[in-house]
Parts: C-alpha cells; structure tokens; sequence
C-alpha cells in the first residue's frame, strides 16, 4: 500500500504495471485505488458508519471516455458521499434510494423531460467540474425542453430532433453541435431504461447527416485577434512595466504559450523546479490529456519572483488578490487596457493584429505558432504538441510521446525572443526580478 496522495501520474504508472501492483494505494480520508489481482482497478471509499465498516465503489479509472472516472473525479464523488457520513446517513443506502427514487419516477413520467434529469443524476461524480453539469443542463433546457420536455420519450423522432436544431444550425453550429451530443446521450440513456425503442433520431452519421449541412463547412472560424509575432518582444517590454499579478500571469501565459485557464489555476505542487517542468493534469485540459510544458528560462524567472519560502502544494501561484483564482477577465482587461487606453479618435488599437483589431490574451498562441511555423526547425508536429493540441486520426495511434526534449530548445528561443527588448536600458528579466508584486 502506497504512502501520501496520489497524482495522476502515479495512478497511471499503477493501472499500467497492472496485477504486479495488485492492492490498495491510499489518497486519504479512506479513499483508495484497489487493484484487483487480474490487473483491473477500482475508486473505493472505505468508511465506517454505525460501528459497522462498509466499502463504496466510486467508479472505475479504466475504460472508454465517459465511463472512466478520474482521480479528481473519484476524489469529488468521495467527497459527497463524505458528506453523507457526516450527516449519520450510509452512501451506500443513499445511492440506493436515489437510483430507486429515478426508476419509480420513470414509472409514472417517461417523458424527454424526466430522461434527462435521469441522465444529469446517473453522471452525477463523474462531471469534469460543476460547470460542466452546468453547461449541459443549461444548454437542454434552453434549447430543448421547450420543444420535447413534455413529450414521451418513446415518440421522439427525427422531426422533433429537427424542430430544435434547424432554428440554429446555420446561426452557431458549434452550439448546435453540442445540443445535438447531448440531446442523443440522453435518448441513448432513455433505450438503456427500457423507456424507447429503435434508432437514436439524434444520431448524426446515417441519420441527421443526410438531412443537415456538415457543420463544418457552416462555422465560419472567427480567429482569435493575434499580435504579429514580430511585435512580441516590444508587447512583453510594455507588459512588464505594468505591476499586479494578472500582468505575471499574461506573462507566463506567453511564454509558456498555455491557455489562460490553465494558468491561472497552476499551482506549486505542477512545477517540478530541478527537472524545469510544469506538468498540467489532465482534468485540467482541455482535450483531457496531460500536458507538461518544458520551462525556459524567461518563465522560471516569473516563477522565482513570485516562489514564497514555503509554499503550498495546493496553493495557487497566481492567486487573485482574496488568495482565490485569478479572474479571466483580469488579463482580458489587462490586455485590452494595454491596447486601446488614452488613444485619440480614430487612432488604430496600439497593440493590434493584422487587420486592426486589439489583440485578446488568446491570441499569443497563434503569435507563438506563427513564430514556429516561419523561424524554427522542429516542424508542426513540435509545434502542434507545444499549444496542446489533440493529435488525431490514424496518426494518434502512433504518436505516443509528447516531445518534450524536442520542445526544450524550442521554448528556451521563445523565451529568450520574448524578452530580447531592452526597457529603460535594463534586460526585461532583470526588470522582471526588480519589481514589487501588487496583488
């Protein structure tokens, strides 16, 4: 039995060397990683109510995407059945009642309605986070409660799929993309009721495919407004001169070339400080996947001015000025002040992409691709694993590394380009290093 919290790295090093760590790998709070001795695993919750020591199952870290439940998933399921034990009541009798609870209420209401309440609630710990749970029942309710919601799930068809999507399928495909997923995962999820029979009418390949325009070729890509990647040093020069932390922040963000979500909730338990690596977890991307960025010198040199003695594993290395995380909007505003502050009617944004628009943070990702693209020689694929990008297609099945060592040298150029405009006669690190952070 292992020592300390798990991580996700350690759990996939457990599930990957399989029956030879057979057992139980503790994260605390009675929460563990059972191996079974046939190499298969399982999230357990190991509590003790009433004098009497039961185990709940919270899933399975193995398995296809949407039955694979991840630490932080199993960590957050642990966490409510937790407060079900506080209270004097038994998880297990809980999870019981409420699956009793949704099958009773299915026997009297099997409408489109009652299914997807049934599939929120059999999701349930197994969300990404609480906006994601969100944004599924916010995007139903919207679109498709007003037209199916009372209907008997049993007789929704193909029209009454169209009747919601046709009114925004040419206006904002990849909203419309995404009701279809999920108005399909929830009549699939009413068939594995018993409450409908026959072909899913939401099914696109075969079915909605030939009746609706490819969404691709619909969605006309609104790109990102990006800086010129020539003008990225002189932007950063300006950047330093700006204190707080939404200002380190955007810089990390650039010279990291990392989404702004997934810098402002890196914390000091990601950053391997001997090895020059941030390590993003999985649930904390985008396309699901680890990422670990090499660290040039430009970025360590952010992390070092802000490293207190002793820091928190746990604790965020950009925290808002109320020690939570930092604000979206804070860069947005950041950037946008930077670009359009005090300018005289008329006058083009200061920091501006190829057409004119003020640049956003977003758009520092397409500056750095284009830098690689013109001036570097590790090629696309270097590039592409750099930004996070999902590789796809037959190529996934071979592209099993994540060219870390190749994206060293590559990240230690940006970096160094990044900051190669002198500020006040001084080296932009060093101006870095000498100024005060203002929450």
């Amino acid at each position: 039995m292992a020592d300390g919290k798990l991580t996700a790295l350690k759990v996939k090093a457990l599930l990957k060397e399989g029956a030879h760590q057979s057992g139980r790998h503790t994260d605390g709070g009675g929460m563990h990683l059972h191996i079974r001795e046939d190499g298969r695993g399982a999230w357990v919750l190991r509590f003790r109510l009433h004098d009497r020591q039961r185990d709940l199952t919270l899933g399975s870290p193995l398995g296809d995407e949407g039955a694979r439940v991840t630490l932080q998933e199993a960590r957050n399921a642990a966490a409510t059945a937790r407060a079900h034990i506080r209270a004097g009541r038994d998880p297990i009798r809980e999870r019981q009642r409420e699956a009793q609870e949704a099958t009773e209420a299915g026997s009297r209401d099997r409408s489109f309605l009652a299914a997807m309440e049934s599939t929120l609630a059999s999701r349930d710990g197994v969300w990404r986070n609480e906006k994601h749970r969100w944004q599924w029942r916010q995007t139903l309710e919207k679109r498709a409660i007003p037209v199916l919601g009372k209907l008997p799930v049993s007789e929704v068809a193909v029209d009454d799929v169209l009747r919601v999507l046709r009114p925004i399928w040419a206006k904002t495909p990849e909203t419309a993309t995404r009701l279809r997923g999920r108005m399909e995962a929830v009549l699939d999820h009413a068939r594995a009721l018993g409450w409908r029979a026959g072909e899913n009418p939401a099914r696109w390949k075969g079915n909605l495919s030939e009746l609706l325009p490819n969404p691709s070729k619909l969605a006309r890509v609104e790109r990102q407004p990006a800086l010129p990647w020539s003008k990225v040093p002189a932007f950063v020069a300006a950047l330093r001169e700006r204190r707080g932390m939404a200002a380190l922040a955007l810089e990390f963000c650039i010279l990291t070339a990392a989404r702004s979500g997934e810098v402002r909730g890196a914390t000091w338990s990601e950053i391997d400080a001997e090895a020059a690596i941030w390590t993003v977890q999985a649930t904390r991307m985008k396309a699901g996947e680890m990422h670990r960025v090499p660290l040039s010198d430009a970025a360590t040199a952010v992390l070092l001015k802000l490293r207190p003695d002793k820091p928190r594993a746990d604790g965020l290395i950009f925290p808002s000025s109320r020690n939570t995380l930092l604000s979206d909007m804070a860069l947005t505003m950041l950037v946008r002040g930077m670009a359009l502050d005090n300018l005289e009617e008329g006058e083009l944004p200061r920091w501006r992409d190829l057409t004119g628009r003020a640049v956003v943070p977003h758009g520092f990702r397409s500056s750095f691709r284009d830098w690689c693209g013109e001036t570097r020689p590790e090629g696309r694929e270097v590039a592409e694993r750099a930004l996070a990008h999902v590789v796809r297609g037959v190529e996934a099945a071979y592209a099993r590394s994540d060219l870390l060592e190749r994206r060293r040298p590559m990240m230690q150029a940006w970096g160094e380009f990044c900051v190669s405009v002198q500020t006040e006669g001084r080296d932009a690190t060093k101006l870095l290093l000498d100024q005060e952070v203002v929450a």
